[in-house]
């Protein structure tokens, strides 16, 4: 069974979110967290955020056992670019871009869905 969580809109570029996420791809849950604990990044800590609700979203939606999960798949797409002004040299005015994530975790325990 297979289980994700989304957020979207995070207040994070993605190449940078996408250099923490690499660390956890392929993993199981409990080393997933454990290597996002002892990062130091912005990016770890949202990562882990939707990691914990897609564990969350397994366990209390599928009945699946914590201990069973693997990160099956995380990618970070990128979102919605906000333009701000960044006034430069000689009076001109340059674009800022505050680029966006969404990040998307999905866990699994590898097991098929029985169907009733």
């Amino acid at each position: 069974m297979e289980a994700y969580a989304i957020h979207k809109g995070a207040m994070i570029a993605p190449r940078k979110a996408r250099m923490t996420i690499d660390l956890i791809r392929g993993k199981d849950v409990l080393t997933a967290q454990a290597i996002l604990e002892n990062t130091n990044t912005k990016a770890s800590r949202l990562i882990l955020k939707v990691l914990n609700s897609a564990i969350a979203n397994a366990v209390n939606n599928n009945g699946a056992k914590e201990t069973d999960l693997v990160v099956s798949e995380c990618y970070i797409n990128p979102g919605q670019v906000y333009k701000r002004i960044k006034f430069a040299s000689r009076g001109n005015v340059d674009r800022h871009d505050k680029r966006t994530s969404h990040i998307t975790v999905k866990v699994s325990d590898k097991k098929v869905k029985e169907e009733a």
